[in-house]
């Protein structure tokens, strides 16, 4: 049997769309002779599609759209994700469910038996876990069928499992001969591998093919990366789609071979890739086509200005730059060089007269802050206002330029550079900034080298630098990866070689400005904990870790 494995990009809730790609999809897998067609996890309505499950009329919209492909595509059978309705009166209303039918018909359907609920996952919120758990037959295979978590929970292979069954391995006892599973894994540096790990383990020990069809596209802030992916009997990699982009490959159950397409070769590739197409999907699933920036003359706006240009074209781009009296010449010629170097033409709004008249209004309350704290919150709110007022003219979207450092820490002034309707390097460390922007200029200079090499500064008073509040970004990084992504106690990151009082001071930092996160821009999701709606943590609470 010849099965087409689709990855395709859905909009949540345009089940037009969705339902249009799958139909163009399965009339070229029968172009290309295959028997069977596999879609992703909730193809049909686009996965997360969160609350809006508990709307009746989008429950039965997904339904009405199965039926229309039951109807309309014959000639190959094909396996997709839908939301189904739980009959019983018992448990969550809904399962999240795959069906597979053919010739207008539907022949088998399998409820998802592990749900999730843990980072970005909920699905307990909405979903009952489906119990039966038995292999199907379809033309020579007797097909085992998972979707997404359901394969994520094997004892050979993870050390701890969330889950007390495997439904994996009660199929294979069951007698299935071919492991399908459809899923919605969400992209994460470092994942990849592991996945591939994982899945060639299952199928070397079960002694049969494994399949795995992924959705790609970026849904606000989850990112997926598509790869989706077979196994032969032996373990060893046999067909691979494309990684951030649509595709098709071919799987053969009999040949056990199929298409090997190439995916990004790094991680510093991989999240770079991972931000063009988040940034492009949130853009346009959002209704803008364009988007403005303000550049500083630094690396973070920098790197977002290439996104957004790689994203939505040079055309789609509107650069800002605003100039104070602390602005080094520098910068002047470092952004004009982006600019041209990105082929866009730069727009010069300076600041300095605005700045001077808040501090004159301000007078009467306060004199001299024009450099302390108050000062600088100033002029970035002068700044971000500025912005906000040529997004508004304009109809672009604002995107925000904060790095993950920054924000973890609170480097950052609400109401000024966090502005925004799209984070988009809110996840990307400050050192990972310098890398991604490094292998932007492997072949030729894009990103002025001047703004890779020169110490990082907020320029809003004279001589400032980051380093002059921070500890150097290889340290800040190594102890926020260890705090927020590795969850590890403060004795735990001293003990890795850290000073005492940097790492203290460096956690009450993260602590006191969780404020600010939940004031921020929805930012693209690619290391393993990202700020938002994956890491829940109270803002009006006292704990403090000692």
């Amino acid at each position: 049997m010849k099965i087409a494995l689709a990855q395709i990009n859905p909009i949540i809730g345009d089940f037009t769309h969705n339902t249009e790609k799958i139909i163009a999809a399965a009339e070229k897998a029968i172009d290309l002779s295959c028997d069977l067609i596999v879609f992703s996890e909730l193809i049909i309505s686009g996965y997360p599609p969160r609350d809006l499950l508990e709307k009746k009329d989008f429950v039965d919209a997904n339904l009405i759209h199965l039926q229309k492909l039951v109807t309309a595509i014959k000639g190959i059978g094909v396996i997709c994700g839908v939301v189904a309705k739980n009959p019983n009166e018992k448990g969550n209303p809904l399962y999240n469910s795959a069906v597979l039918f053919d010739n207008g018909k539907i022949l088998h359907q399998a409820h998802k038996r592990l749900l999730p609920t843990y980072d970005v996952f909920d699905e307990r919120r909405y979903f009952e876990p489906g119990k039966e758990c038995s292999p199907f037959p379809y033309k020579d295979c007797q097909i085992g069928l998972t979707i997404c978590e359901d394969i994520w929970n094997d004892k050979d292979f993870l050390l701890n499992l969330r889950y007390p069954s495997d439904p994996v391995e009660k199929m294979v006892k069951e007698g299935a001969n071919l492991l399908i599973n459809i899923s919605a894994s969400p992209f994460h540096v470092g994942k990849r591998k592991f996945k591939w790990d994982m899945f060639g383990s299952m199928a070397n020990k079960y002694k049969i093919p494994l399949l795995n069809v992924n959705q790609i596209g970026g849904n606000d802030s989850v990112l997926f990366d598509g790869i989706s992916i077979a196994f032969d009997a032996q373990g060893s990699m046999a067909a691979r789609a494309r990684d951030f982009k649509e595709d098709i490959v071919v799987f053969d159950t009999q040949t056990q071979k199929g298409n090997l397409h190439p995916v990004s070769e790094t991680d510093t590739e991989s999240i770079l890739n991972a931000l063009i197409m988040g940034t492009r999907d949130y853009v346009r699933k959002c209704g803008f086509s364009k988007a403005v920036i303000g550049l500083s003359g630094g690396i973070d706006s920098a790197l977002t200005a290439y996104i957004a240009v790689k994203a939505l074209g040079k055309e789609n781009v509107i650069l800002i730059f605003m100039p104070s009296q602390y602005t080094l010449k520098e910068n002047f010629e470092d952004t004009k060089n982006l600019a041209k170097n990105l082929r866009i033409k730069l727009i010069t709004v300076p600041i300095e007269e605005v700045f001077e008249t808040f501090l004159q209004g301000l007078s009467p309350l306060f004199k001299d802050v024009a450099t302390e704290v108050t000062g600088q919150n100033i002029q970035a709110r002068t700044r971000g206002t500025i912005l906000m007022a040529i997004s508004n003219k304009l109809g672009c979207l604002l995107l925000s330029t904060g790095n993950k450092s920054e924000l973890a820490v609170g480097y950052c002034t609400l109401y000024g550079d966090m502005n925004g309707g799209l984070s988009v390097i809110s996840d990307v460390p400050k050192t990972m900034v310098y890398r991604i922007a490094r292998f932007i200029n492997r072949d030729k200079e894009v990103i002025p080298e001047r703004i890779i090499q020169k110490p990082p500064s907020a320029e809003l008073k004279p001589d400032q630098l980051d380093q002059d509040d921070l500890p150097p970004y290889e340290i800040l990084d190594d102890i926020l990866k260890a705090y927020i992504e590795d969850n590890k106690a403060p004795e735990e990151i001293i003990e890795m070689g850290f000073e005492p009082s940097i790492v203290m001071d460096i956690i009450k930092r993260v602590d006191q400005n969780e404020y600010k996160r939940y004031q921020s821009p929805p930012g693209l999701k690619v290391t393993t904990k990202s700020f938002g709606y994956g890491r829940r943590y109270p803002i009006a609470q006292r704990y403090r870790s000692t």
